[in-house]
């Protein structure tokens, strides 16, 4: 297991779509998984896509226990989704301040409340999960990077793109009132 460096916004991995994961027990593969769980943690991440370390395969992982980078967001327990596929539950959506791993910038943008996920674990067994609010969040940026996209691609208002250290600064009081409502409903 190794801690994998992370592709920053215009590395040309971070634009290509991944494709799909079919030979599950290569040690590769599974070298991989555990070197992006690793870079994720390390990187105090609550997700990380393939691509995130450099590999175009369509895997991601997603994980909160205690991250001091997201003291507000429920624990998600550590998941890895292969080839996940996302289907939106309903029309309901919330607005969300998101970072990444890849771009050292923050910014406001729209996420589903209610999604549900099909994909494989890491054996290639089948995976079916309902995620909502900051989980549903979480679960949709990874599958945008998997699809090459970034978060500003979809920030609607680029006057709310802040740096980290100006968000905890200037933004995330704000912000903590504004997902109020969504952290009860968070699920898992």
């Amino acid at each position: 297991m190794a801690i994998r460096p992370i592709p920053q916004i215009g590395d040309p991995v971070l634009r290509i779509p991944t494709t799909d994961v079919a030979e599950f027990e290569e040690p590769e593969f599974q070298v991989l998984v555990d070197d992006m769980i690793d870079t994720m943690r390390d990187a105090q991440g609550a997700g990380i896509a393939a691509n995130q370390v450099g590999v175009s395969m369509n895997v991601c992982i997603i994980g909160v226990e205690h991250n001091e980078r997201y003291p507000y967001k429920p624990p998600i327990p550590l998941t890895v989704l292969v080839n996940p596929v996302i289907e939106v539950l309903d029309d309901e959506t919330w607005l969300n301040n998101e970072g990444c791993l890849s771009v050292p910038i923050r910014g406001d943008l729209c996420r589903w409340m209610n999604i549900a996920v099909t994909a494989q674990d890491r054996h290639g067994e089948p995976f079916q999960q309902v995620y909502r609010g900051l989980s549903a969040g979480t679960v949709q940026h990874e599958v945008d990077h998997l699809a090459g996209g970034l978060i500003v691609d979809r920030m609607e208002d680029p006057t709310s793109m802040t740096t980290w250290a100006n968000f905890q600064q200037h933004g995330l009081t704000d912000y903590l009132a504004r997902i109020a409502p969504i952290i009860p409903r968070t699920e898992p």
